[in-house]
């Protein structure tokens, strides 16, 4: 029974711990294996994310939502499929010379843009189909009452977060926000990132974007994932820089920071 009652006490912290975190932890056993429930929950959380990386984003369904908030242009990077997708990520940074074509014929180069803002589809379509366009549906009037002027919203598929560089330069954009998919785990199949940088250029590497990650329901919602990306763009006009050297400080009281912000590079 004393034994019982140690083992009972030590399981408690797990047991309060649990109540905030999404992960995996005091699943209990039975036998040498997990409980079924917890064995059927794994499956289920392993086959959304599968199938958010797998299925294809209906990029048809997601433009006409996008058109109902701002002038929308389709693009492509230089991947052709899927497989090719997973395969070759240098490719998914740089668009195709078609859609390259494109973008130099259109209007939106005539002048300078203050935002280029990207959408891509990224390693989960599920995460771009479920809040690109509810969120943008917030920031798109926030970024125009403050005065920004905005390109078409750039809609890349087989993208990679740096395709937002070439793309933002193109656009003679001063900043470039990317939307995108981010690699599923699971407790958040469709988590989406955004990725914000001042001067995109081909280039840029890593150090000179800023990263807001996990919003989805269960993470960062969309007004606290906009409050973040306002306090960033802000800043970056006041300072002329972005990345490593440009700190979130919305909630704190210094802006610039010594040591490089954590960076969700799984994407790049």
């Amino acid at each position: 029974m004393a034994n019982n009652s140690v083992s009972d006490a030590n399981k408690q912290p797990l047991q309060v711990l649990k109540q905030f975190t999404n992960a995996r932890i005091a699943l209990g056993r039975a036998g040498t294996s997990l409980p079924i429930q917890a064995n059927l929950d794994f499956q289920l959380a392993h086959a959304l994310a599968r199938d958010a990386v797998s299925i294809p984003l209906d990029f048809a369904a997601l433009t006409q939502q996008l058109s109902a908030l701002h002038a929308v242009i389709p693009l492509q990077s230089q991947v052709e499929n899927h497989s090719e997708y997973l395969q070759r990520p240098d490719k998914g940074r740089l668009q195709s010379p078609e859609s390259r074509e494109k973008l130099e014929s259109s209007q939106i180069i005539a002048a300078t843009t203050d935002i280029a803002i990207i959408v891509a589809d990224g390693l989960s379509s599920t995460a771009i189909a479920n809040h690109a366009s509810a969120l943008l549906n917030i920031l798109i009037p926030k970024l125009q009452e403050s005065g920004f002027s905005l390109a078409p919203i750039l809609l890349a598929r087989y993208a990679r977060v740096a395709i937002g560089d070439p793309i933002g330069e193109i656009c003679n954009a001063k900043m470039s926000v990317v939307l995108i998919g981010e690699r599923p785990g699971l407790s958040s199949p469709d988590s989406m990132g955004i990725y914000f940088t001042y001067q995109p250029k081909s280039g840029n590497t890593d150090a000179q974007r800023n990263c807001i990650s996990n919003i989805h329901s269960q993470g960062l919602d969309y007004q606290q994932a906009i409050n973040k990306l306002m306090f960033l763009i802000h800043e970056s006009c006041r300072l002329k820089i972005s990345g490593v050297h440009l700190k979130d400080a919305s909630e704190e009281g210094s802006v610039l920071e010594d040591q490089p912000r954590h960076h969700n590079f799984l994407l790049e």
